[in-house]
């Protein structure tokens, strides 16, 4: 019975390729209902229980204390026993979680099922699918993630407004209750078989990253064979986690990715909120995050193209700049549906192209050996970045009822992480 990487190999194509999808719907399923859908829960739960803003902030603030605690175990494990395993562990366990959240039945029971979606998002998302597709790709890592998470993002374009859809609390639908047990179980069922297409690194299958044969020459019309002592595929360049952590460039990417990362927790969190408050209906809300995601989407790629070309520091600078213009035009801008919208296209450009360029920037100056240890050490100072956003912004509004303050101190920090990223210079390792 032929496997997949044996269609791949007689077909002529590299694998990489056929991995980046699989990222892509794998993204979509860990990040969506916890994160860009986080609004819509919070909408749901506000309706069903009453709790305020800070206490539903308080959840999405404690799973940043698992990622600054489990992140470089996440990444350890990355690096020593490969996505592939951590996938469907980490899908199983968010799966679990995702079914405690249909039986909440009060606050305490709330944190619980977000920490354990969280963990499993942890052990099986974001961080161990960046490291794969970091393992396989070299010169065009940047345009591989940027697609992987373009493909991530054309998923919420369905998911977004299926999930408001579902848990909306004004309507007869299926309520938040069967909606997270449906995620739940789909979560744990699929598992296993998207695991299973998982490869950890090109060397498996006796190719280099990028598509190049490290035996048998070329693996498609556009490779071409590549001595193994080349430099841009060997580990000689590859940094030791020591060496990584001696070098400024570590700590402003580090803080940097924190400060940008901070507006973006707390648009998640707070962004439906805000716009039902403003008389938006749930539904409406829900079609603004699918319009950011939409032109995140596009702009995935395109951050992607233009980071295997261009600096990313300065790409990054730029996209994180928009991010922060396009927040200020929201709160200072009459309630209107053209408002709402704009915004979420214009968001949507930073956002999206800053997103593949803020983790492909590590792969290009500390190597792939051990890119999911040093990635997970980051988490460290981003997540302590993270886990103030989302309670601040509940805080303001809760003692001031409105966001706008806390929502122009988060552009602020983003402009300044921006900021970061632009003193962030390539390190040169001393051999």
């Amino acid at each position: 019975m032929k496997t997949i990487t044996d269609i791949f190999k007689r077909r002529n194509i590299f694998y990489g390729w056929y991995l980046v999808p699989v990222v892509g719907f794998i993204n979509t399923l860990t990040g969506v209902p916890i994160f860009h859908g986080m609004g819509l829960w919070f909408v749901a739960l506000e309706s069903a229980f009453g709790w305020n803003r800070t206490q539903l902030a308080l959840a999405f603030s404690l799973t940043r204390i698992e990622g600054g605690i489990l992140g470089p175990v996440e990444g350890y494990l990355a690096d020593r026993i490969g996505t592939r395993r951590l996938v469907f562990i980490g899908l199983t366990i968010m799966g679990i979680g995702f079914i405690l959240l249909g039986q909440v039945r009060n606050l305490w029971m709330f944190y619980l099922a977000f920490l354990i979606m969280a963990m499993g998002q942890g052990l099986g998302g974001w961080l161990p699918l960046n490291a794969l597709i970091t393992n396989w790709f070299i010169k065009n890592r940047t345009t591989a993630m940027g697609w992987a998470n373009s493909i991530g993002r054309f998923g919420g374009l369905i998911f977004i407004p299926a999930l408001a859809w579902g848990v909306d609390p004004n309507a007869d639908n299926l309520g938040f209750r069967a909606t997270a047990t449906i995620i739940g179980v789909f979560s744990i069922l699929i598992a296993f078989p998207i695991s299973r297409a998982i490869r950890n690194r090109p060397e498996e299958l006796g190719l280099y990253p990028d598509g190049i044969s490290s035996k048998d020459g070329p693996t498609n019309s556009s490779s071409k064979h590549v001595d193994p002592i080349d430099s841009n595929y060997d580990t000689v360049s590859d940094f030791t986690v020591k060496e990584a952590l001696h070098t400024r460039a570590f700590w402003f990417i580090s803080i940097g990715h924190g400060l940008t990362a901070m507006l973006i927790i707390g648009m998640m969190a707070h962004l439906v909120p805000m716009l039902t408050d403003r008389g938006f209906s749930i539904q409406t809300a829900g079609f603004v995050v699918t319009a950011y995601t939409a032109t995140s989407m596009i702009f995935q790629v395109i951050g992607g193209y233009l980071g295997d070309r261009l600096p990313k520091r300065i790409l990054l600078f730029c996209f994180t700049s928009i991010q922060a213009i396009s927040v200020f035009y929201l709160i200072l801008s009459p309630p209107t549906i053209s408002v709402a919208y704009f915004f979420g296209i214009v968001f949507g450009l930073g956002f999206g192209g800053r997103a593949p360029l803020s983790v492909s920037i590590r792969g290009e100056y500390f190597g792939r050996r051990n890119f999911g240890t040093i990635m997970g050490l980051s988490q460290i100072p981003m997540n302590i970045l993270l886990f103030v956003a989302p309670i601040m912004a509940g805080i303001m509004y809760d003692s001031q009822g409105t966001y706008n303050l806390a929502f122009a101190i988060l552009a602020i920090l983003n402009f300044t992480g921006g900021v970061f990223f632009l003193l962030a210079r390539k390190p040169i390792r001393s051999i």
